[in-house]
């Protein structure tokens, strides 16, 4: 049981993955066959234990992530021609979006990190609400409440498509 809570941790981790991957992995079961001879043989868990284990790994990943954000926009400042243009476009949004931000930037960026497509979730929300100058405790709100979401959403789409499956197949 630890390997699979591992491998779906790992998963969750993985930015164009999060849990729109492990999600799937931890409930199906059965086999896929991938080009170059590779295949992928789902986990069959509860779908309980998996919601359970991947919704805490994305939650954990945005905690992680979002003070991350600052160190490395000061590493990359330091860069003179990125630094410039970085701290100019920043400094320009933050003062014309922050009131914006303020008033509905939790719930915008919890509905972003909750749409369960690529290039949305926690990596792109993080980063999202950075720009937006949004605050570590609200992007914390925001991260969780869009990660639980998320998770219904790509669980309940999971269990309905495996049903489906079993109903045609």
């Amino acid at each position: 049981m630890i390997k699979n809570i591992l491998i779906l941790f790992v998963i969750t981790m993985i930015p164009a993955f999060e849990l729109r991957a492990s999600i799937p992995y931890g409930i199906l079961s059965g086999r896929v066959d991938l080009p170059l001879g590779l295949h992928v043989e789902g986990m069959g868990m509860w779908w309980l234990s998996a919601f359970t284990i991947c919704v805490a790994a994305n939650a954990i990943l945005g905690f992680i992530l979002y003070p991350m954000i600052d160190k490395i926009m000061r590493l990359l400042s330091k860069i003179p021609l990125i630094g410039k243009a970085w701290n100019r476009f920043t400094s320009h949004a933050q003062k014309k979006v922050h009131p914006y931000v303020e008033k509905w930037g939790t719930l915008g960026i919890a509905i972003f990190v909750a749409i369960p497509l690529p290039g949305s979730g926690s990596y792109s929300g993080a980063v999202g609400a950075y720009l937006l100058g949004m605050s570590r405790k609200n992007f914390y709100v925001a991260n969780t409440i869009g990660v639980f979401l998320a998770g219904v959403a790509v669980t309940a789409a999971t269990i309905a498509g495996r049903g489906m499956f079993e109903i045609f197949f």
